[in-house]
């Protein structure tokens, strides 16, 4: 039996198990986000263990923590995130190819077909710029997928497929497989950069702009090890947050698609009806939530965001403001005396932070964002998400029955 066999077998028994489980494996980590306490809601977390029912002890420094089981699956077969992690090379920077630029797709619609028509077309010319992406951990085989972004050899894939492993092999849309390195990763946006020494490879191009509702939307990558697998559908939604059950990393501000996406479709492209990446495919609702065929990705604005700043320093730069926060339900109001019954709690304020020079106090309710409601923690991380490290934001707060506006300076998220 062919690796690539074992591999899909070991793909189709993680997700046997899941499913028996009725349970999710972990959606990758994500979000631009500040600590967030478990909700009181809250029945479980992502590893199965019991969630407090009382606010805990904030941590002051941002501490990550795996997501509340939300009703929403991973889009890859991820790797035991005890694996030793795969050497980064974070001084590697994206190189200036000298010689012609390499084929990139964008392709429209043939005078007198419908969009639907157009598919197979723009399946023939998008399809060399999808890799597959196989990794290796001391608890078997996994992966995901990925889309080419430049011709020589950097690859966009999902934080949550190349985590904690030990080795990473591209395989090209051709079969041809080849040895990967980790150049970066960011586990607030869930992307990562890989390299592979190959030079005048097809590049795949990404819009600028977000999608409109409606349009069509195609599903690329290698779902349960199935290479070079399409899936369509249209674009079902915009700036879709993830409930993580007030628990951060966070997925927020996606795209929400129908075209099905499973586990191996992380890291791979949702497409356009003109040829251009729209998204970069990363987690899906399972029909245990009782959903079909809801599908997300990360919006191509914001890959065109993150990549250049892996490829030049390592690392990104994230808005911090300072705060743990948990979504505030009517119990938590009723006992702190609250005059508001919707919003995010906070819980702690660290010292020296944006957050406590404007004033703000353990207990607040944060109500609303540069004007925009704030109603869960999601709402919060996708507004924080907006902004740059030295940007002002705008908070309107209530504490106890007054409501009071304040503003603060955003850092830069420490490292951790």
């Amino acid at each position: 039996m062919d690796r690539s066999a074992v591999r899909r077998m070991a793909w189709l028994r993680t997700l046997a198990i899941a499913l028996a489980a009725l349970g999710l494996l972990a959606c990758g980590n994500d979000g631009e986000s500040e600590t967030a306490a478990p909700s009181p809601n809250t029945a479980t977390t992502s590893t199965g263990e019991p969630a407090p029912t009382s606010p805990p002890t904030p941590e002051a420094t941002g501490t990550r923590t795996e997501p509340t089981l939300p009703p929403a699956g991973p889009a890859a077969a991820p790797p035991a995130a005890s694996a030793p992690a795969a050497s980064v090379a974070s001084s590697e920077v994206r190189e200036t190819a000298e010689l012609p630029p390499p084929p990139q797709v964008h392709s429209e619609p043939a005078a007198g077909t419908s969009t639907f028509d157009s598919i197979p077309e723009l399946v023939r010319v998008t399809q060399p710029t999808i890799v597959t992406v196989l990794v290796e951990s001391p608890f078997g085989p996994g992966g995901g997928s990925g889309v080419i972004w430049s011709a020589d050899g950097h690859i966009v894939t999902n934080n949550h497929v190349i985590e904690g492993v030990d080795s990473v092999e591209v395989a090209l849309a051709t079969g041809e497989k080849l040895e990967a390195t980790v150049v970066a990763a960011d586990v607030w946006t869930d992307l990562a950069v890989l390299r592979v020494q190959r030079d005048r490879l097809p590049t795949a191009v990404f819009a600028e702009a977000l999608p409109e509702v409606g349009e069509l939307a195609i599903a690329m990558g290698s779902p349960l090890g199935f290479e070079n697998s399409v899936t369509a559908g249209i674009v079902s939604g915009l700036h879709r947050n993830i409930p993580s059950g007030s628990f951060t990393p966070a997925l927020v501000d996606l795209i929400q698609t129908d075209a099905p996406i499973s586990p191996g479709n992380s890291g791979g492209a949702l497409v356009g009806a003109d040829g251009t990446v729209i998204g970069i495919n990363v987690a899906y609702l399972p029909p245990q939530a009782g959903s079909v065929s809801i599908g997300f990705a990360i919006p191509s604005p914001t890959v065109l965001r993150i990549v250049p700043q892996l490829l030049q320093t390592g690392k990104v730069r994230h808005a911090f403001l300072g705060v743990s926060t948990q979504d505030l339900t009517p119990a938590l109001a009723a006992e702190f005396g609250l005059a508001v019954t919707e919003g995010v709690l906070v819980g702690h304020v660290v010292t020296d932070s944006g957050a406590e020079h404007a004033g703000l106090l353990p207990g607040d309710v944060m109500v609303e964002i540069d004007g925009q409601p704030v109603r869960s923690v999601e709402d919060f991380l996708s507004g924080l998400r907006s902004h740059e490290p030295g940007e002002k934001l705008v908070i309107d707060i209530v504490r106890g029955e007054t409501r009071i506006e304040l503003t603060a300076t955003l850092t830069d998220r420490p490292e951790e």
